[in-house]
């Protein structure tokens, strides 16, 4: 059981080249965390796993416990396990936090059967009151107004609710304060699991803190460079990106 990215090509719709042959592999039950400077190709990479219209896979694969996703449209590629938790969550203005999350749930079960509300509401209040949400964000509509903390802790509830097989984590420690983080790290936490896989995406080693990686990856120009264990992110802590630029290039 793994989400397999294999020598993964993919260009902007003008033709630029962002990712240049990129390989990973995330077996379920482990934490993978991808650090790398700005332009590096980390947010496109989550992109295109998600199926993001803006980008075109010109070669390679990504395969989900065996199964292309690139034959899955954008919602079969989320009822078969996939998950991402946006750097820049969308306002959806008039649709409810519970609704919104009510509908995805209610999409995932067989034709004819129907969510059961008293459990549902039980296991929703059960997940806020973990992340430490005010119970009146059910009603409020997704994300509209929200801080940016309260955006973050809203995409970690969805998360919570939804079980996917693979979380993807695009930078959803940007914009946090301390306590905040604390809290989504919290709730990220308590989703790991020896069935799910994950793979956090971050600028900083604080996020790495509080969520413990198994493997830390580093990307720059479109590649993965180097790979290792927590201590990886200590290094680049550090000594920052800069001994990476020369590795990059021998390896273009």
């Amino acid at each position: 059981m793994s989400l397999v990215i294999t020598d993964l090509h993919a260009t902007l719709e003008d033709g630029t080249e962002i990712l240049k042959g990129v390989s990973l592999e995330i077996p379920a039950g482990e934490v993978h965390a991808i650090m790398g400077p700005n332009g590096s190709g980390k947010s496109t990479l989550s992109k295109v796993i998600a199926g993001h219209e803006g980008y075109v896979v010109t070669s390679g694969s990504v395969t989900l416990d065996g199964e292309d996703i690139f034959e899955m449209s954008i919602d079969e590629r989320s009822r078969a396990g996939i998950f991402l938790a946006f750097q820049y969550p969308a306002e959806v203005p008039g649709v409810s936090n519970a609704n919104f999350i009510r509908a995805a749930l209610q999409s995932r079960l067989p034709k004819g059967e129907e969510i059961d509300a008293v459990a549902y509401y039980k296991n929703l209040y059960s997940k806020m009151d973990l992340l430490e949400m005010d119970r009146k964000f059910t009603a409020r509509s997704v994300n509209e107004g929200f801080s940016g903390g309260e955006k973050k802790r809203n995409e970690i509830l969805q998360m919570m609710m939804l079980e996917p097989k693979y979380c993807i984590l695009d930078e959803t420690d940007s914009g946090l304060d301390i306590d905040a983080l604390k809290i989504v790290a919290k709730g990220v936490n308590a989703m790991r699991s020896p069935e799910r896989g994950m793979l956090l995406i971050t600028h900083y080693q604080r996020l790495l803190d509080y969520i413990a990686p198994d493997h830390v990856h580093v990307m720059a120009a479109g590649k993965i460079v180097r790979s290792g264990g927590p201590e990886l992110a200590l290094e680049l802590e550090k000594n920052g990106y800069d001994f990476l630029k020369e590795e990059a290039l021998v390896t273009a």
